[in-house]
């Protein structure tokens, strides 16, 4: 019961100490002035009372441990997941806008189809870290890693047209995602890049051999998709990515095509991601302060019911 029990302030025991000197030092005389025939006898009586005396000193020495904070350490761990780390970096520029993706639902627009898919794509993902960047003229990280599918899903469905600007920083969405997962220790690390159009001139800040020297010295494989017909995204840069990475760049004119695209990614060798330990620490400091209450009453209660003062 008590095994790994320690006081998390153990210096408070010499408290016991002061109590000892106080009781040697410091008699109460007020008797002696007031009562000077009755002294003697309240302290012999005090003196003579065995009980009085244990449950006096149990109150005051099981009130020094309570301040003492008996505490015992618990440790647990989070389950081991066999999975990726992913990064999801979702373009959401302006060119997003463009109907007719989804032959089934012509007026979606095709970040509309695009959320409904990746959304499927987090459901059957259950065993991996998973997180979120979006771009339009800049990047941002929509969320973190998170093992949490209904967090992640009800942010990708909140997400706007235009909410990252207009434009296409495309190179600097894929270093965003570099430092999304640069922190973690997974050997597997994965981004999948969907988008819809080329890097635009100017508003793109960061270089494309600058953004794949940060992938590779991460390792993180990345696989470029693009949407829309062949001339409308940069086939060439995409497959450029994948292959300096280690990825697969894929190519989707319809939504049915990126179903496939999500399908195929979802088919990635597993690995281990390293489980998390954590130290609970569970809180003992009311059992003698229990103790210390109903001694320390007994004490008042007998001491008074005999007639001292």
């Amino acid at each position: 019961m008590f095994e790994g029990l320690y006081l998390e302030f153990p210096r408070l025991l010499f408290l016991v100490f002061f109590f000892v000197a106080c009781e040697s030092l410091c008699k109460m005389k007020l008797l002696s002035i007031y009562f000077p025939h009755t002294a003697q006898f309240a302290k012999n009586s005090v003196s003579a009372s065995k009980l009085l005396f244990f449950l006096k000193w149990l109150g005051i020495i099981m009130l020094i441990i309570t301040l003492a904070s008996p505490v015992r350490d618990e440790p647990y761990e989070l389950e081991p997941k066999d999975g990726y780390e992913i990064a999801l970096i979702l373009d959401a520029s302006q060119s997003m806008q463009a109907k007719g993706f989804d032959r089934d639902n012509p007026e979606l627009n095709r970040f509309d189809v695009v959320k409904s898919i990746v959304g499927d794509f987090v459901k059957e993902r259950k065993n991996d870290n998973i997180g979120l960047v979006v771009f339009g003229a800049y990047s941002f990280i929509a969320s973190p890693l998170t093992y949490d599918e209904n967090i992640l899903n009800r942010i990708v469905s909140q997400l706007q047209i235009g909410m990252a600007g207009q434009y296409t920083a495309l190179y600097e969405s894929l270093a965003q995602g570099v430092n999304l997962l640069k922190m973690t220790e997974s050997k597997s690390k994965v981004a999948i890049l969907l988008t819809d159009g080329y890097s635009t001139a100017g508003v793109d800040k960061v270089p494309l051999d600058v953004a794949l020297d940060l992938a590779k010295k991460e390792g993180i494989k990345v696989y470029p998709i693009g949407i829309g017909m062949p001339n409308e995204y940069n086939q060439r840069v995409l497959v450029q990515i994948a292959k300096a990475t280690g990825g697969v760049a894929f190519g989707a004119s319809s939504a049915a095509e990126l179903i496939n695209v999500y399908k195929k990614i979802d088919e990635l060798e597993k690995s281990e991601i390293q489980n998390e330990t954590f130290t609970y620490m569970n809180y003992y400091y009311f059992y003698p302060l229990f103790v210390a209450f109903i001694s320390l009453m007994l004490y008042i209660y007998l001491r008074n019911k005999r007639g001292y003062a």
